[in-house]
C-alpha cells in the first residue's frame, strides 16, 4: 500500500501533464525538491482520512480489487493491441498470446470475485466517480484527444 501511495502522486502528475486533471494543481512541482508536492499532500491527507476510519482488512481488499482490475485491463489491452496494431514496436512481448492474457483475465477475475460484494460496490462507485471526472473535465482537456482531433500522430509509449 505504501508503494501505491507513492506511485499515486506520480500517476496524478502524469494525468495532469496530459490534461486529464487540472495542471495548475496536480502538475505543480516543488522548486527545491522537484516532486509533485501538492499531490503528495493531497494523497497523504486522503490516505490518513480513509485509514483512520476504515479497518485495515477493508483497505487491503480495496487495494487488491483495484490492482487486480488493472491487471485484467492490461491483459485485455495486450490482446486488443495485438489485433488492432500488430506492427507497433514493442520492447517487451507477451508470449503465447492469447493464452497468457486469457489466463490472466480468468485468474485475476476469479480473485476479484472472491473479494466480496462490498468491495465490488466500492469499486463501482470509484469507477463512476472516475467516469464523471473524465466526461466532465478530462475528455475536453486531454492532449492526446486534441492530437487525434487535429489528425496528428499520437506518440506511443516507446517514443
Amino acid at each position: 500500500m505504501l508503494v501505491m501511495l507513492l506511485g499515486q502522486t506520480r500517476v496524478l502528475y502524469s494525468m495532469a501533464n496530459d490534461g486529464l486533471l487540472p495542471k495548475k494543481f496536480f502538475a505543480d512541482i516543488h522548486p527545491k525538491w522537484r516532486t509533485p508536492w501538492k499531490n503528495t499532500i493531497l494523497v497523504g491527507l486522503l490516505a490518513a482520512a480513509v485509514g483512520s476510519v476504515t479497518p485495515i482488512d477493508d483497505i487491503g481488499r480495496m487495494v487488491n480489487i483495484g490492482t487486480l482490475l488493472a491487471f485484467v485491463i492490461v491483459c485485455m489491452a495486450v490482446m486488443v493491441l495485438r489485433r488492432t496494431n500488430p506492427a507497433q514496436a514493442r520492447p517487451f512481448r507477451t508470449p503465447w498470446v492469447p493464452l497468457v492474457p486469457i489466463l490472466g483475465i480468468l485468474f485475476n477475475g476469479y480473485m476479484m470475485l472472491r473479494l466480496g460484494k462490498w468491495n465490488w460496490i466500492r469499486l463501482v462507485v470509484w469507477l463512476a466517480i472516475g467516469l464523471v471526472v473524465y466526461f466532465t473535465y478530462s475528455r475536453h482537456h486531454s492532449k492526446v484527444q486534441a492530437m487525434e482531433r487535429a489528425g496528428k500522430p499520437v506518440p506511443s509509449m516507446a517514443d
